[in-house]
């Protein structure tokens, strides 16, 4: 894969397939299929996706949702794989690995840990350097200062 976006974004969606559509997630109570859905939305309907960060949206965010979550399982891992449509701002490759390796290597965790004969996933150096760049970047945005102390090691996962 030419980024670290596109690689999370296939490894997740093959934990989701492996995981089925009804398993746990760490994620806010919501299944694998719930989650699915999440990213299908985030990244195709910007109109209920700002329901994510504004609070008067997430009825609308919600509703639109539940309806990509009534969708069948293998189409919501395919939309995930195929990735956003061309014109969405998430298909510009600066913006996907901005916004979506944390996000996908996130989820993918919280897929991973929720199930019962999960193993701790070590990062190879350079993606685990390519995680915390992003969250250092995200942290400032954000107006969160970070440590570059982090539990206990340097810059490690």
């Amino acid at each position: 894969m030419s980024t670290h976006a596109k690689r999370e974004r296939l490894l997740l969606a093959d934990l989701l397939e492996s995981a089925g559509p009804d398993a746990p997630t760490l994620c806010e109570n919501w299944t694998t299929r719930e989650l699915a859905a999440h990213l299908v939305v985030r990244e195709r309907r910007a109109d209920a996706a700002g329901g994510i960060l504004v609070k008067p949206l997430a009825a609308r965010l919600e509703r639109v949702q539940a309806e990509f979550a009534a969708r069948p399982y293998e189409e919501l891992l395919r939309l995930i794989r195929t990735g956003p449509p061309r014109l969405s701002p998430f298909a510009l490759k600066p913006i996907d690995e901005a916004s979506n390796t944390v996000e996908f290597y996130v989820h993918a965790e919280d897929v991973r840990r929720a199930q019962p004969d999960w193993a701790p996933r070590e990062p190879d150096p350079v993606f685990a350097d390519a995680l915390w760049s992003r969250i250092e970047r995200m942290a400032r945005v954000l107006g969160r200062r970070t440590e570059e102390r982090r539990v206990g090691t340097q810059r490690s996962m």
